[in-house]
């Protein structure tokens, strides 16, 4: 038995806000800066009213509408957010709520850009044990809430989106190989270095990053964890047909195929357009590669992430 992918979403809300509009929000900036420095061209941002939930809803309905399955068949929700609406209920039980979902088991995932692989990687894990059939598997976030519009070095990096795939039990293959690690000595090269308590925000509630140390470890954990994964299943980077690497960088994103061997006819990127979107970034694109026709059924695909923790995994899939 496998765990397959049966349909996926995904949702940007509002409209495109390009490099030259982050002016008229008193960031010092430009598009040439921007995009020579990162590919973004553009990202999206929630309105004040509109939670990680409210796009979670959206990508999710599209997802199960691809699937063809109903709210009410799936029997495992997970959200991978580092935004949640709330410190609790979890992000995934007011999604439940929303889609009319009653009795599934239902939980959030934090491993920030790299959340949804492992959203993906512990739901393949709940349906090959054969306790679950069907799994709504989500990456959700509002990261303009935690960005400091003063700070240039960081505000035009990041957007808001969601992302969704159904997951459900299946005699032909799916997920082919997971892996997955985290290392917690690098947190302070990124992070959102504060709390509540009493009411009152203790600490920096602003992300906060060393991009050069990002970059520097990004790059090499995503090339050992992509030929890991690639081991675990038998399979050669030439046998893989699509690469859909967390959006987060152009450059970090052409470093790591370039590690792989592979060229950049066989990476899905989409970083510019919507900027880095944490944990929804890798739906997204997949949702793009999927619904423009480039992904096909038995191709083979090989998606991979890194965030904040530091967390770093890959999922190979035949689609």
């Amino acid at each position: 038995m496998f765990a397959r992918i049966a349909g996926v979403g995904s949702f940007l809300p509002g409209q495109p806000v390009k490099n030259d509009d982050l002016i008229q929000r008193g960031v010092e900036t430009n598009d040439e800066w921007i995009f020579s420095r990162t590919g973004i061209r553009a990202r999206h941002l929630a309105a004040a009213n509109c939670t990680s939930s409210d796009l979670a809803l959206e990508a999710s309905t599209r997802a199960l509408a691809a699937a063809g399955i109903e709210a009410s068949d799936v029997d495992l929700i997970i959200v991978a957010t580092s935004t949640p609406d709330f410190i609790f209920p979890s992000t995934a039980c007011l999604l439940q709520a929303k889609l009319g979902n009653h009795g599934a088991m239902a939980f959030d995932v934090q491993a920030v850009c790299s959340g949804f692989i492992f959203a993906l990687s512990v739901a393949e894990k709940f349906i090959r044990s054969g306790s679950h059939k069907k799994a709504l598997v989500v990456g959700a976030e509002v990261f303009s809430r935690i960005l400091d519009w003063d700070d240039r070095t960081t505000c035009v990096l990041f957007g808001d989106g969601a992302g969704a795939v159904v997951l459900e039990a299946s005699e032909k293959p799916g997920i082919l190989a997971t892996a997955a690690h985290a290392d917690g000595s690098h947190h302070g090269i990124l992070s959102v270095p504060g709390s509540v308590c009493g009411g009152k925000v203790i600490g920096d509630p602003f992300l906060r990053m060393d991009g050069k140390a990002v970059f520097k470890f990004a790059v090499r954990v995503l090339a050992d964890v992509a030929q890991e994964c690639c081991e675990v299943a038998g399979v050669t980077s030439a046998e893989i047909d699509w690469l859909i690497p967390h959006q987060a960088n152009i450059r970090i994103i052409e470093s790591t195929a370039k590690k792989m061997g592979l060229g950049m006819d066989k990476v899905i990127v989409t970083v510019d357009h919507h900027g880095n979107t944490s944990a929804a970034s890798i739906p997204l694109a997949l949702d793009v590669a999927v619904r423009d026709g480039r992904i096909q059924r038995g191709h083979k695909v090989l998606l991979e992430g890194v965030g904040g923790g530091f967390t770093w995994g890959a999922v190979l899939l035949e689609f």
